[in-house]
């Protein structure tokens, strides 16, 4: 009778060694995102962005520009947005008149959001030879009813996330959905400060996360709201470079789904 129970055990053993193995072996195999970061600047500071890519070249940084209102720009600033994307970078839509989409789609319906918003300033974009795959939310504001009707229109749509809470409750990392949202790095951002900005890089780079962040204008000197100095944008693109991570466009997270 012992002698069965011990056969029993060393059976059971070894199934159970022969199952970890499998997983383990199948594990070894999955291939793991490189963390990194997702930079995003919102609205139209043409000629700011264009600036701003010339002193971070030298980082082989890459960046996503969401375009509103492209009906307004002069051909001097649709070259640069050509050009910024011949370097690599990605632009993307940002709505035709940076209307608040909920508000807008309340009033009128999202029917006429798409006919008035998305679909003209698709458009000229696609007129201008700019590839536009991903759209960020003016504001950031947003609910399912429309994401679902932009997500029929684009690979991946950005919204925005607030507050300083632990990196691990935080919604500014990919989640591997088609949406996903950034957390501001302007100066008047509210809560944005170097010491947690790069505890949320620690993160990225310790969990394999990629980190995304938005931004507007880029200055060297902040004069106004709506700003990033131009020190926190070379912060970052320091610690991606120094911690071997990656920079990632917002369409590139379309690929790693």
């Amino acid at each position: 009778m012992i002698k069965k129970h011990c056969k029993f055990i060393l059976l059971c053993t070894f199934f159970l060694f022969s199952c970890d193995n499998k997983n383990t072996s199948q594990n070894s195999n999955l291939k793991e995102t490189n963390p990194g970061v997702v930079i995003s600047f919102d609205d139209a500071s043409i000629n700011e962005w264009y600036q701003a890519d010339k002193i971070l070249r030298q980082y082989s940084w890459k960046a996503t520009f969401c375009v509103s209102k492209i009906n307004t720009l002069n051909h001097s600033e649709i070259k640069k947005l050509l050009d910024l994307q011949k370097e690599g970078h990605e632009i993307a839509g940002h709505s035709l008149n940076h209307f608040d989409a909920p508000k807008f789609v309340a009033k009128n319906g999202i029917d006429a959001y798409i006919d008035q918003e998305i679909n003209p300033m698709l458009a000229i974009m696609y007129f201008y030879s700019l590839k536009v795959t991903s759209f960020a939310y003016p504001f950031g504001f947003r609910n399912s009813a429309i994401d679902i009707a932009l997500l029929k229109k684009f690979k991946i749509i950005r919204g925005t996330t607030y507050g300083a809470e632990d990196p691990f409750f935080q919604n500014c990392y990919f989640n591997n959905t088609k949406l996903v949202f950034a957390i501001g790095i302007d100066t008047d951002h509210p809560n944005f400060s170097i010491p947690y900005l790069i505890k949320l890089l620690d993160y990225a780079k310790r969990k394999h996360k990629i980190l995304i962040l938005f931004g507007h204008t880029p200055v060297i000197n902040i004069t106004a709201n709506y700003q990033t100095k131009m020190a926190t944008l070379k912060l970052i693109c320091n610690y991606v470079k120094q911690h071997n991570m990656t920079f990632y466009s917002l369409s590139d997270l379309n690929n790693l789904k």
